[in-house]
């Protein structure tokens, strides 16, 4: 009696095999030769949409509302050579095909195209290059991309479906320049060392009121890090436009966000012109990766010598275009996220070349606290330690603590982007700059990007060389005087992705050990969301748009104590 029920177990295992196998879902994807008429390298993904409110492509994120997308890799993929995305390719935030409930869809697809890249480490890797949009996969010209198309799917699954991708996202047009607003882009020698083709970088310069009437005034620098600007932004010179139709913020709950922004950026302009303003030369800087929209702005094995790039010569460069002080005492350094991350660390990686910085929600600047993984004493990044309980770590909260996705599925989404850390997301750029190269050209995981196992090797590395607290206290012998009173941190205490928490270990480590004492500020705003940036009275949705003039009465104080004997305080204080 038991083998004949062992033998018909396996037989119902063995038809539901062949019934699974031969109702596998099925879509096939080809780029038509009016779309290219070249064999093409890259990242081919596949969207589907519940809705048509807008493209599909625009629609994939890592929160609630997000719509489904696969992704396969292609090498040499020819006009009308058909890949078939089947059940077993990875999606998100369905793993598989199979898992799509029955319904009408909207699909499309997009290449996103791969350039390669010979370095100068000896090896070869195919990335995708930035094209003027920032590391946008959705919209970064050249890539192939389908019309959207209604599709039924029902209890048999998706059979004859053929998506061809007919267009070329068009090329992006640079800014131009203007009374108050300069653009600037040179080639970087040593970038274009390391990565074996030409390579720039770009800035966006405000220039102060006067600026051609005081052709004897030269200027303190304020440079504003952050992710990468089309333009300079939050600067109008006219009032908002009168015609503008409200449109309502979900993410600070605020109605006419559209106009507010617009309002904001034209009362910075009358600030600016303001007699007692200090005049400055303020700069936004653009230096894409082939990895994502900003290098996070020092050197790194993957990405190369950034660091010294933008401190070497971009910034010497438009400090002599544009009549820069050019001296450390008068290089101010700030931005928020991303940008909080890098005004620490270039301050820190340059501590005499910059007299500053003001670091507002700054990613993680200790790794002991990395969102909420201790990449030294966890095991796993995606689940608490449990022998009975699986719990996935949080990775997303709003103000009252309410998640809205966790690090799996984060990671799940970019590894469905692009593989070997090449998604231009979040978690894959953090790698890209913090890890060592891998043997095959690219950077080393952190972490198994499907199970969250932890490489401690690798977090030796990031500890090491990026881990901002840990290498001011390994060092701080040597740092201490040279940044007494430079380093300002403001986050918000219950910040979105929970960088306050490697905030907090930050502070404990400058406010309780630094010997000399660090003489500067970390502060934190009650309930305070992401970009929260040091103001206790205004709201998050306003503040945010004030950090061009935000943090001048700390610069000029800072000036005021430091700058030395004969140093030029005078000729850009007109009125």
């Amino acid at each position: 009696m038991k083998i004949q029920i062992k033998l018909t177990l396996l037989l119902v295992t063995l038809l539901g095999a062949c019934t699974k196998k031969e109702n596998q879902n099925q879509i096939s994807v080809l780029f038509t030769e009016e779309a290219s008429e070249m064999a093409l390298d890259g990242r081919l993904l596949l969207m589907l949409s519940t809705n048509n409110d807008n493209e599909p492509r625009f629609q994939i994120n890592a929160r609630l509302h997000t719509q489904l997308i696969f992704g396969v890799d292609v090498e040499g993929m020819n006009p009308g050579e058909e890949i078939v995305f089947d059940d077993a390719v990875l999606g998100f935030p369905y793993e598989s095909l199979s898992d799509i409930p029955a319904g009408e869809y909207y699909v499309q697809a997009l290449l996103h195209t791969y350039e390669t890249f010979n370095l100068a480490t000896g090896h070869t890797v195919k990335l995708p290059m930035d094209n003027g949009e920032g590391q946008q996969w959705n919209r970064s010209p050249g890539n192939l991309y389908s019309e959207p198309f209604k599709i039924n799917i029902d209890e048999n699954g998706i059979r004859n479906v053929r998506v061809a991708m007919e267009k070329v996202i068009p090329p992006i047009s640079e800014p131009k320049d203007t009374e108050w607003i300069k653009h600037v882009k040179i080639k970087s020698e040593k970038l274009s060392e390391f990565w074996g083709r030409d390579m720039y970088l770009g800035a966006h310069i405000l220039l102060p009121k006067g600026f051609e009437e005081h052709q004897e005034a030269h200027y303190p620098l304020m440079i504003f890090h952050g992710h990468f600007p089309d333009d300079f932004g939050g600067f109008r010179t006219t009032p908002p436009d009168p015609n503008l139709e409200p449109e309502y913020s979900a993410r600070f709950d605020v109605e006419g966000y559209n106009i507010i922004q617009q309002q904001e950026a034209y009362d910075f302009y009358k600030r600016w012109n303001e007699p007692d303003f200090p005049r400055f030369l303020i700069i936004e800087i653009q230096h894409p990766t082939p990895y994502y929209d900003d290098s996070y702005a020092v050197n790194s094995a993957n990405q190369g010598p950034y660091g010294d790039a933008i401190t070497h010569e971009l910034i010497p460069y438009i400090e002599k275009e544009f009549r820069g002080i050019g001296e450390g005492w008068s290089r101010f350094l700030y931005g928020g996220s991303t940008g909080g991350w890098e005004a620490l660390a270039v301050q820190v990686k340059y501590p005499e070349e910059y007299n500053g910085c003001f670091a507002a929600c700054p990613d993680p600047i200790d790794f002991r606290a990395y969102c909420l993984t201790n990449i030294y004493e966890d095991k796993n990044a995606y689940y608490y330690d449990s022998e009975h309980k699986p719990l996935e770590v949080p990775a997303h909260r709003d103000y009252l603590g309410h998640v809205q996705t966790t690090a799996r599925e984060y990671n799940q989404l970019e590894l469905v982007l692009g593989t070997k850390s090449r998604s231009g997301q979040q978690w894959d750029i953090w790698e890209a700059t913090y890890s060592p190269q891998g043997k095959d050209g690219y950077p080393e995981r952190i972490w198994d990007k499907t199970t969250g196992e932890i490489n401690p090797k690798v977090a030796e590395y990031w500890k090491e060389n990026y881990d901002l607290r840990y290498i001011l206290e390994r060092d701080w012998d040597k740092l201490g005087e040279k940044l007494k009173g430079k380093i300002h941190i403001y986050c918000g205490d219950m910040d979105n992705y929970y960088l306050n928490n490697a905030v907090y270990l930050m502070e404990d480590f400058l406010e309780n050990t630094t010997d000399p004492y660090y003489d500067g500020e970390v502060l934190y705003g009650d309930r305070a969301e992401h970009c929260w940036n040091g103001d206790p009275e205004l709201p998050n949705h306003i503040s945010r748009f004030r950090y061009n003039s935000m943090y001048v009465p700390k610069i000029m104080k800072r000036i005021s104590e430091s700058a030395p004997k004969n140093a030029d305080l005078t000729s850009w204080r007109y009125k």
